[in-house]
């Protein structure tokens, strides 16, 4: 005879942050705005690159620099005490890694600080260390995991405190954008959650260079059509700034 009930299993650690996470996005008035762009030309060259770049590293560093333009992207809606926009000077990428934590495939934040400034390599290389060393010796995810742990009814206020009193503290701690993928396994989002004013995402790299690139964006900070011009914004970057690093092998200078 089957069993007649399944089984009780406790939250880890993982999935009170993403819960966390998730809190805090439902209060954000996110819209997703898309634009189909072809990058033929970068798969040829990265195709041919000694090292081949991470197409994570290549639309971060893009979305930077375009934010480098469009000061909105670098944007927060904050309300505490009084509501406000802050606007950070430099941008930091809050990337989605997922990495095997105790038997359980569990979802990371990782920081890249001022990608705009960084060379290809380094971006794609601060990445694979994200990806590959071991979690307890990366303070970013060894921090994450000791706030986990903490009872919910001190993580939340805390968590609630970070993004909405004090603009540089919220962009150190949560990022000024973040980037959500898994086009890796041929599969994309169309609308990523997050307590963040923007979120990059894309799709998978068809064989003739076509892809699909969305903002999901606050729509307290900005508006459509603001959007849809920096994703055109990208597209220009990928065509000209990136495309000429990866010629270069991904070691262009920094800007």
């Amino acid at each position: 005879m089957p069993k007649k009930a399944g089984r009780s299993l406790p939250l880890t650690t993982p999935r009170r942050l993403i819960g966390d996470l998730l809190h805090f996005s439902r209060s954000v008035p996110t819209v997703p705005v898309q634009r189909r762009m072809n990058v033929a030309d970068l798969v040829d060259v990265r195709t041919r690159a000694t090292r081949r770049i991470s197409w994570c590293a290549i639309f971060t560093k893009a979305f930077a620099r375009a934010a480098v333009q469009a000061p909105e992207l670098r944007r927060a809606y904050l309300a505490f005490p009084w509501v406000r926009l802050y606007e950070h000077p430099f941008s930091i990428a809050t990337v989605t890694v997922e990495r095997l934590y105790q038997g359980e495939n569990a979802v990371f934040f990782a920081h890249l600080t001022a990608p705009e400034n960084k060379t290809l390599i380094t971006l794609d290389e601060r990445l694979r260390q994200y990806k590959t060393e071991p979690i307890e010796s990366l303070t970013l995810f060894r921090r994450a995991l000791k706030i986990g742990r903490l009872p919910g009814w001190l993580r939340r206020p805390g968590w609630w405190y970070v993004l909405n009193a004090y603009g540089p503290w919220r962009s150190l701690v949560a990022g000024t954008f973040g980037v959500s993928v898994y086009s890796g396994l041929g599969a994309e989002s169309l609308h990523p959650l997050s307590p963040l004013t923007c979120t990059l995402n894309y799709g998978v790299v068809q064989g003739d260079g076509s892809v699909s690139v969305r903002i999901v964006y606050d729509h307290r900070v900005m508006d459509g059509p603001t959007v849809a011009r920096a994703l055109a914004l990208v597209e220009d970057v990928l065509h000209q700034d990136i495309l000429a690093e990866l010629r270069d092998g991904g070691a262009g200078r920094a800007a």
